[in-house]
């Protein structure tokens, strides 16, 4: 039976000006031909499988693509040519459009026609529904109903790109709250390196996993069902106290067990979604990938940087384009009101900032004033979005001067004055404090304790002193799972939080 991956359905938007990969499954031995308006390409179907490549284009809409065997034949019509870009990650990807500030509004009275979304099926396991999701699967058109679950950052980058660009722009989603980098890569390239093989070598000493398929999969629907009636309850319980602290809860209602058995149909489950969501849109020609995830690693934060990097480089070779931009959000503020401040998320961030200054073809949208207290889930999306549409801008596109794309980086210091004297990227129009003063800023002497710092700020440079460190030796800006954000770069995005020195 001739088939093209559930990727592709009418309204797609395809990529311009590169060579536009289309595939799926079909009778081995027989010939494929596919026909893009004037263009037309052929491949053969070996081992149940096809793929055939079409000639770049410049945009262009209205167009159709017949796929034909010479029995069967498969139509798609009103496909657009433009910009195409994945967006993957966790949560604060996957956030629905209904839900972000703003959000509602746009979808009772924008119009968006240059904006079209896909929405890789969430599916944790090939079980029997599999096929069947997936055929449901399509690309959308906006309107009230469809762009409510569309991601929030993917739709704001979207619609600025195309606002930008005059083009249509396609989004690909392929994200799932609650995930670890290590789900979205194959087993081998987890155990290729040091510092993340241990994500395997935990998932595979459980013994859960040595159960009978069939016998897993009852186990995990069996806490499907317990979770969900727990997650009613506790939506009870936080409405009349929002504050309550996560033990308390469950003295209440009992034990949360999220995520549920580590087993194969658990979503959370290392190199699972590589294989169910991520595999069946690739390789769709894409510009590039947008990225926002690293809340669900913050219990291994000294690896991620080798988890990141590693997923990058998977997924370029996947793609076969060792060039492909990869936009990252580096994490925004974040701590409940009753945990300790851990300074996991400070790592992350360091991690992710370091990927973008050692990685060729990489971009950081720096989120770290979108965060909300005591909620993982920030509504503010809007400016998450816009930021990595200036990343691409910028960096990918060439239409704006990268100066334009961020907030001060830190670049280097030197002491001088009892103090130490910082200088930052990005800020030649100078630092601006949206605070009575600037705050974070601390010091360090030779016994590692660091106190807070006075800051005077004159031009791009930020001179610091503490009366209690006589001999600094090393700085830093908001290393804090969660503070209060206040200096900016005159171009209203803020400062990158950083460390001088780097030690654990």
């Amino acid at each position: 039976m001739l088939r093209a991956a559930a990727v592709f359905s009418d309204h797609m938007v395809l990529q311009r000006n590169k060579k536009i990969a289309v595939f799926g499954q079909g009778v081995s031995g027989k010939e494929i031909t596919v026909t893009l308006g004037q263009d037309r390409a052929q491949t053969r179907c070996r081992d149940g499988k096809w793929i055939a490549y079409l000639p770049e284009r410049e945009a262009q809409e209205n167009l159709c693509m017949e796929i034909s065997d010479g029995d069967e034949r498969i139509c798609f019509t009103d496909i657009a040519i433009g910009e195409v870009w994945l967006a993957g990650g966790q949560s604060n990807m996957e956030l629905e459009l209904k839900d972000a500030e703003g959000g509602a509004a746009l979808l009772t009275q924008g119009s968006f026609p240059r904006i079209r979304f896909y929405y890789t099926p969430k599916q944790a396991y090939m079980g029997e529904h599999y096929e069947e999701e997936e055929r449901r699967s399509h690309w959308e058109q906006f309107d009230e109903k469809a762009a409510a679950k569309w991601s929030a950052v993917g739709f704001f980058f979207a619609e600025e790109l195309a606002r930008r660009l005059q083009v249509t722009v396609g989004i690909i989603g392929c994200n799932w709250g609650g995930t670890s980098a290590s789900c979205w890569m194959s087993r081998e390239a987890i155990l290729s390196r040091e510092l993340t093989r241990s994500y395997i070598e935990e998932y595979e000493s459980s013994a859960l996993i040595a159960k009978p398929e069939a016998e897993q999969i009852r186990e995990y629907q069996e806490y499907q069902r317990y979770q969900e009636q727990w997650d009613q309850k506790a939506a009870a319980v936080y409405e009349k106290e929002p504050m309550m602290p996560f033990d308390r809860v469950q003295e209440l209602i009992g034990p949360c067990q999220y995520p549920g058995p580590m087993n194969c149909a658990n979503f959370t489950r290392q190199a699972g979604l590589y294989e169910t969501m991520l595999k069946r849109v690739m390789p769709y020609t894409l510009r590039g990938f947008i990225y926002y995830q690293g809340e669900s690693d913050d219990h291994k934060p000294k690896s991620y940087y080798a988890l990141l990097t590693g997923l990058i480089g998977q997924w370029r070779q996947d793609w076969g384009d060792d060039t492909l931009p990869f936009l990252l959000v580096q994490l925004p503020m974040h701590r409940y009101q009753h945990d300790p401040d851990t300074k996991s998320w400070c790592l992350i961030r360091e991690s992710q900032m370091r990927a973008y200054q050692t990685l060729r073809g990489t971009g950081i949208a720096v989120a770290i004033d979108c965060g909300q207290f005591h909620e993982i889930h920030p509504k503010q999306k809007k400016p998450v979005g816009e930021r990595l549409a200036l990343q691409a801008l910028a960096g990918v596109y060439h239409l704006i001067p990268e100066k334009d794309a961020f907030g001060p980086v830190y670049r280097d210091f030197l002491y001088r004055d009892g103090g130490m004297e910082i200088t930052f990227d990005y800020a030649g129009e100078g630092l601006v404090c949206r605070r009575e003063k600037p705050t974070g800023f601390e010091l360090a002497g030779a016994d590692g304790v660091f106190r807070e710092a006075e800051a005077v700020m004159t031009g791009n440079r930020v001179f610091l002193r503490a009366e209690e460190v006589q001999e600094p030796v090393m700085a830093r800006y908001l290393w804090t799972n969660y503070g209060e954000v206040t200096v900016f770069g005159a171009n209203g995005l803020p400062m990158a939080p950083f460390r001088t020195h780097k030690f654990d």
